[in-house]
């Protein structure tokens, strides 16, 4: 028979476990609402990184301050169809993945996955296809990544960047020189120090139709096709990384991503039949 001391026993502890189950509840209902998504939409505010040295893709006037850039567009376009603000948070290619992580930013338009990048954060569907391709110093116009992958040939990459780590793995036998930015890494090649520059086509073409002096644009065989991706902060809830790439699809569909590509492309100085041939995006 259970006296009255017992039955208060009970009656607190059943009392003391619904309480933790109840505590528990909401709890993960407050985790669950800490998702990027819903605190994107709370906060009314979309923090996209950017990167001021990185035409076609970004840049910023000095004097105004003022963003540009096909990355612009892409974030202003999102930002709008969402109803929030854009905020611009300033990163570099080779440290966007860290401020992911760190919750600094809540999406980076413009990243190769790769896999090394995949191991850390979530991927969009791809913004656009892109390929890799050389900037040669003048005399020097090696047809294919075997005739680069060789000890006396020496390559400027930006530390970080799919830039380096396809050039390691496609060309591991050369001499790879790395730097702290794209900017850097042409400037060891105008400078003779390097034979060659690994770079995405918009970068490369860009760079040689501002300063023919730096050399050529070559396509190595086989081409390396990769794609330009939104990658965001990996989490149990993936309602931001799915409408990213619903939205992604939307846009292109609508022509919003092309024609953000070709007006960057037309501020640089360059138009669609600058694009080497074999390239598409």
């Amino acid at each position: 028979m259970i006296g009255r001391r017992d039955l208060a026993g009970l009656l607190g502890a059943g009392a003391v476990t619904a309480t933790a189950l109840t505590l528990t509840s909401t709890a993960a209902k407050a985790q669950a609402a800490q998702n990027t998504f819903d605190k994107v939409m709370a906060a009314k505010k979309v923090r996209v990184g950017s990167v001021a040295a990185g035409l076609p893709w970004w840049y910023r006037d000095n004097a105004t301050g003022k963003w540009g850039g096909q990355f612009y567009d892409i974030s202003s376009a999102l930002a709008e169809d969402m109803g929030v603000q854009l905020e611009l948070v300033e990163t570099t290619w080779g440290n966007a993945v860290l401020d992911l992580q760190a919750d600094k930013i809540d999406v980076m338009f413009g990243l190769n996955p790769t896999p090394k990048r995949a191991m850390a954060v979530d991927f969009t569907g791809k913004v656009y296809d892109s390929a890799l391709v050389i900037i040669a110093r003048p005399g020097y116009e090696p047809k294919t990544w075997n005739e680069l992958n060789d000890p006396k040939v020496k390559i400027s990459v930006d530390v970080g960047s799919a830039h380096d780590q396809v050039a390691g793995r496609l060309a591991p036998k050369a001499e790879i020189i790395r730097f702290k930015s794209i900017d850097e890494a042409t400037l060891a090649l105008r400078s003779g120090r390097v034979d060659a520059q690994v770079i995405f086509w918009m970068g490369a073409v860009r760079a040689v139709k501002k300063d023919p002096q730096l050399g050529k644009v070559v396509v190595p065989q086989p081409l390396f096709g990769s794609t330009s991706n939104a990658a965001v902060r990996r989490e149990a809830d993936k309602t931001w990384r799915d409408f990213l790439t619903t939205w992604i699809t939307y846009s292109a569909g609508l022509g919003i991503i092309r024609t953000a590509v070709v007006r960057s492309l037309e501020h640089v100085g360059l138009s669609l039949d600058d694009i080497p041939p074999g390239v598409t995006f």
